[in-house]
């Protein structure tokens, strides 16, 4: 319970910045409500004046998947999240705990599936566009289940306890001073994106011995960021808890070449698992995974610019996530393991003054425009990556997985 308190603390205190008389939106799958009222109670405590908790049941949504039509289920509250659009209105912080449940909708249609999710994120429309322009703090942080825990730990008594117990590790929360170390890493990561922004690279060059073999362009306005962001009101979010990442956006019609993933990916409860995809003039024209290979497919088309990438992250192998040696299925932590890109939307903040412009003129510019966004890892202990910057200097800036001494801090 003291370990809880402290997560409760920082993902509101550090992550969220919550301020008096805001309103707090919380959602969280149905079995850790127990978390959400300890993250209730600190919340009033700290001034908010409206708590709304979003029960997430993955076992009543998979029910109406296998049992409903398209037209059924688009009338089911449990696929829409207009109420984020009213919360969002109301200046609310916004904590989405999220929670892994390996291979629940296995054997869902994944067009079924895509169908829904696609449905349930263009009903929060009005969140989504206040997120894009940052004008509302919100975060994503984990919680364990007794499905994810045990896919984890199978052997454990109490596999919950046990992943509990991670989480706590991997966001630092079982020391002395969290938000400190919290702090320290902000710094760090701060600084290290100060530097790319200063190379200024024009493209990016990925080599391993997995296969990948691929570059990809940036646009001359593209800004690298971190997971600390700056709203447009000055307060300050941390919207990826924990994160190790630094990140941009790529000119969408630059990616060639092939990219394998170093890790299993989890989406929408299906496991994708040893699988490259392969870009040409920024569109994926070839992809495979040995376990997963119906979803991959399915992915790559299920909706409007999918097939493009959105996003270029840098994690070194030698990261806290890492050195734990294990694989969450869970993409929030394991993209902080390893680099990552991800298919879909982009991010506004990731070019100069893109918080300013809408989503058209952002796509004009060359930053891929989707109503989804996803994750695949591809870092490996020997990556190496090097940066072309616009005066055509060659940056080493990754080296046997980690940041080459370009940019020791």
């Amino acid at each position: 319970m003291k370990e809880q308190l402290k997560y409760a603390e920082v993902l509101l205190k550090e992550c969220l910045s919550l301020k008096k008389n805001q309103p707090l939106f919380v959602s969280v799958n149905i079995e850790r409500y127990d978390f959400a009222r300890i993250v209730s109670k600190l919340a009033y405590e700290l001034g908010s004046n409206d708590v709304y908790i979003e029960l997430v049941d993955p076992y009543e949504r998979y029910n109406s998947l296998k049992y409903l039509s398209v037209q059924q289920l688009k009338k089911s509250p449990l696929w829409n999240r207009t109420k984020w659009n009213e919360y969002a209105k109301k200046d609310a912080a916004f904590l989405m705990l999220v929670s892994e449940m390996p291979g629940l909708m296995k054997d869902i249609p994944t067009d079924k599936v895509v169908v829904m999710n696609d449905f349930a994120l263009k009903s929060r429309r009005t969140f989504n566009q206040a997120r894009d322009k940052q004008s509302l703090a919100w975060c994503i942080a984990a919680v364990p289940t007794e499905l994810w825990a045990k896919k984890i730990f199978p052997n454990e008594k109490d596999p919950v306890t046990a992943l509990w117990k991670c989480i706590f590790k991997t966001c630092e929360i079982n020391i002395d001073n969290p938000s400190e170390k919290l702090e320290n890493k902000i710094t760090t990561m701060a600084k290290r994106a100060k530097l790319l922004n200063k190379y200024h690279f024009k493209k990016l060059i990925y080599k391993n011995k997995l296969g990948t073999d691929f570059e990809v362009s940036l646009l001359e306005k593209s800004l690298w960021c971190t997971a600390c962001q700056t709203l447009i009101n000055g307060t300050r979010i941390v919207p990826n808890f924990p994160s190790e990442e630094i990140f941009t956006s790529p000119d969408m019609n630059s990616a060639n070449g092939i990219l394998y993933a170093s890790k299993p990916l989890s989406y929408q409860d299906v496991i994708i698992n040893d699988f490259y995809l392969k870009f040409k003039n920024g569109k994926v024209v070839e992809a495979y995974a040995k376990e997963g290979n119906e979803t991959l497919q399915k992915l790559v088309k299920s909706c409007k610019n999918m097939n493009r990438l959105g996003e270029l992250a840098l994690v070194p192998y030698d990261s806290p996530i890492s050195n734990l040696n294990m694989i969450f299925y869970e993409t929030l932590f394991d993209e902080n393991a390893a680099c990552h890109v991800a298919l879909g939307d982009s991010f506004p903040e990731c070019i100069v003054d893109g918080e300013k412009k809408t989503k058209k003129e952002l796509f004009n510019e060359g930053l891929n425009s989707c109503s989804n966004h996803v994750d695949f890892m591809i870092g490996t202990k020997d990556l190496q990556i090097v940066g072309i910057t616009f005066d055509d200097k060659e940056i080493p800036i990754f080296e046997n997985g980690n940041f080459s001494n370009y940019f020791d801090i």
